[in-house]
């Protein structure tokens, strides 16, 4: 009888994972050993599994101050137990380990270490102040859409109705 009940607590446990994916970008250092890193503290955290990670590719820099590197840009499809605010805090707290620096008086756009964006959070519609899911801008983003489309092409914006794959070939 215990194997029995292992099993259901599996079963159970199972059940509480959420497919996610997450924005990933990278314009001052080593771009990409600061992608590298974030992908680490990400598979060191209990409540994440990384299970897809797109290609990377360089990227203008949209918005901000002039005269920025470019990017390095991708997406990571991950299932998560952590709720969508313990996830957004576990980004914040990589992005803070890899030195990036969040300045009110600076660009929101500005060059930084790390970028790390909650994308979908399943089909999860969140519009706070500090939190929205889907990603407000992702539908305008071809450095978001093209590496999204490597590892979920068919994932259904659930306010858009439509598929990444389907938003990428809109953009002009």
């Amino acid at each position: 009888m215990r194997g029995s009940g292992s099993e259901i607590g599996m079963s159970t446990r199972q059940d509480l994972w959420i497919k996610s994916y997450i924005g990933i970008g990278s314009n001052l250092g080593d771009r990409r050993k600061n992608i590298d890193m974030a992908l680490e503290y990400l598979k060191k955290n209990k409540g994440i599994v990384v299970e897809k990670v797109s290609t990377l590719y360089e990227t203008l820099p949209v918005g901000g101050p002039p005269h920025q590197g470019k990017f390095l840009n991708g997406a990571i499809e991950i299932r998560t137990t952590l709720s969508p605010g313990s996830l957004l805090k576990s980004l914040q707290g990589i992005e803070k380990s890899l030195g990036r620096v969040l300045d009110e008086g600076l660009s929101h756009w500005g060059p930084r270490t790390i970028d790390l964006d909650i994308l979908f959070y399943g089909n999860l519609v969140i519009n706070e102040e500090v939190l929205a899911i889907p990603h407000p801008l992702m539908h305008t983003r071809d450095f978001v859409l093209k590496p999204l489309c490597d590892i979920a092409p068919e994932m259904v914006h659930p306010v858009l109705k439509k598929s990444v794959r389907k938003l990428a070939r809109s953009l002009p």
